[in-house]
């Protein structure tokens, strides 16, 4: 967890393999040692690379881009040509950060009109923290605040690891948003009385039906939307849009250690836990997909076309 947020894993994993292969003495030996396959080298370590979060779909995507990249290099000029990638992933997903939040700005203000601008609610951390800088989720709020339409932001704590108090209320209260951190359990009653234009989340994996996993926490946030009448909108990165699997049944959950539970309360230390650290907000109760290709919204059938919408913006 001393790296967390879906496109920032996938940056670190290129930029923490770049760094390996140029600053490891023991790595450098086994390229130059005349007995070592370097692309074969490099392949497992990417391997090794994907087994660190089950989850997060951008990790393996990052992984095949580089494969590509890998295979189309001499071995004299694949580090170079690896660690150029990592610098281009960096540039890259800030400018994908601002697109998206560009986009999700124009969406929500098409349709809020209040002078003031728009009231978001926010779980889990989506900002700089979690990307190489601006945000995706929170990317969004922040579009808002330079438009000067950001009415109101409340960001849930995201129990049990605290993301949303640790670290988006840091953001929030930095960048000196009209922000307000709540418990996640006082989301209902913070939308009867408080109000929101829109709920606006991040993504660990999109799935071909729009299914969505995402911090543990959203699909509860997801279903409260619904029941108040708030528009629910999930931002991320294209690369997020995972074709291959039909739906979130098909998700692997990563489960998080006991003891981040007990540790973060006063239950008793040998007390049984079970932690997934995601959970997935059904289709259904999502308005739209905001990428920096633009905004996906539901068909005249109810239903996204991920797979339309892929085909439709790939290069």
């Amino acid at each position: 967890m001393r790296i967390r947020g879906a496109p920032l894993i996938a940056i670190v994993a290129v930029l923490g393999l770049s760094v390996d292969l140029t600053s490891n003495e023991s790595t450098i030996s086994h390229l130059t040692d005349g007995n070592t396959d370097t692309k074969t080298f490099i392949y497992d370590k990417m391997t090794y690379l994907k087994t660190s979060r089950p989850t997060a779909v951008n990790l393996f995507n990052a992984m095949e881009e580089l494969k590509d990249i890998v295979e189309k290099s001499s071995n004299d000029d694949v580090v170079t040509a690896i660690v150029t990638h990592a610098q281009f992933m960096l540039k890259r997903d800030v400018s994908d950060n601002k697109a998206i939040g560009s986009h999700g700005a124009d969406d929500l203000l098409s349709r809020h009109t209040h002078p003031d601008g728009v009231r978001l609610v926010t779980i889990c951390n989506t900002g700089s923290l979690a990307t190489a800088g601006w945000g995706t989720a929170l990317g969004v709020a922040r579009e808002l605040q330079v438009r000067s339409k950001l009415r109101s932001i409340a960001a849930l704590e995201t129990r049990p690891y605290n993301q949303g108090s640790r670290l988006t209320a840091y953001e929030i209260y930095t960048e000196q948003m009209n922000g307000t951190l709540i418990c996640d359990s006082m989301a209902a009653f913070y939308l009867k009385r408080k109000g929101a234009d829109a709920c606006v989340v991040g993504a660990d994996r999109v799935c071909a039906n729009g299914d969505t996993a995402n911090k543990i926490g959203t699909y509860n946030l997801s279903i409260i939307a619904k029941e108040m009448g708030v528009e629910f909108f999930v931002a991320s990165p294209f690369t997020t849009l995972d074709v291959n699997l039909k739906s979130g049944d098909e998700i692997e959950i990563e489960e998080r250690p006991a003891k981040e539970m007990i540790d973060s309360g006063s239950a008793p230390k040998n007390m049984s836990c079970w932690n997934p650290a995601f959970d997935v907000t059904p289709a259904e109760y999502i308005t739209g997909i905001i990428t920096e290709k633009g905004v996906l919204k539901k068909g005249p059938d109810g239903k996204f076309d991920v797979i339309g919408f892929v085909k439709k913006h790939s290069s």
